[in-house]
């Protein structure tokens, strides 16, 4: 008996975020995903470098999952100019600066988090052994979805108008008119 391919599998990838200063006087700070580090510990916030006002944090570490439903949007990432790991941050409640929400590869799934405009999505370049990780796990569960062109009845929709007009008007010469008042004679 062979074992099931699994459903998923699940990488620790760590999220470097840099804080420059802002450039205007409303926003103090600007911060930015620029790193992902595959097989991370845990971090929260540590400090890793320090290059004048410019600031890089290990903010967190998150799992990076794949689906096997999912092949379909990690092979679209993977053909990219550049690809990219998308990590999805939002504002925090508490005293950090950014929440941490998720990391992907799906571009797919990245566009669903920018559309709510609820959260900031940053692309950050995806490391050469994180792409050869992904187009391993690729290849080993895409499966072509086959096109089936759909097949029409040969049943006639166009002989009869249902819903054409206004249902009070009798005569079939104007459908489309609009019923009048009937005026009562004194």
């Amino acid at each position: 008996m062979t074992n099931p391919k699994p459903q998923s599998v699940s990488i620790p990838l760590g999220i470097v975020i840099r804080r420059v200063p802002g450039v205007t006087r409303w926003a103090k700070h600007v911060w930015q995903a620029v790193a992902v580090l595959p097989g991370a510990g845990a971090a929260d916030w540590k400090e890793l470098r320090r290059d004048g006002d410019a600031v890089e944090f290990h903010a967190a570490t998150l799992p990076l999952e794949l689906f096997r439903t999912d092949t379909e949007a990690y092979l679209h990432g993977l053909s990219a100019k550049m690809p990219a790991i998308y990590v999805v941050m939002r504002q925090s409640e508490d005293d950090r600066p950014l929440e941490v929400v998720l990391v992907t590869a799906s571009p797919y799934e990245a566009q669903d988090y920018a559309d709510t405009g609820e959260e900031l999505v940053e692309k950050v370049p995806m490391p050469e052994g994180l792409v050869a990780w992904i187009r391993d796990y690729v290849e080993e569960h895409h499966e072509d979805e086959v096109f089936i062109k759909r097949r029409r009845d040969k049943k006639r929709i166009d002989l009869k108008e249902d819903g054409i007009g206004d249902a009070r008007i009798r005569q079939t010469a104007d459908v489309y008119r609009a019923p009048t008042r009937k005026e009562t004679v004194h």
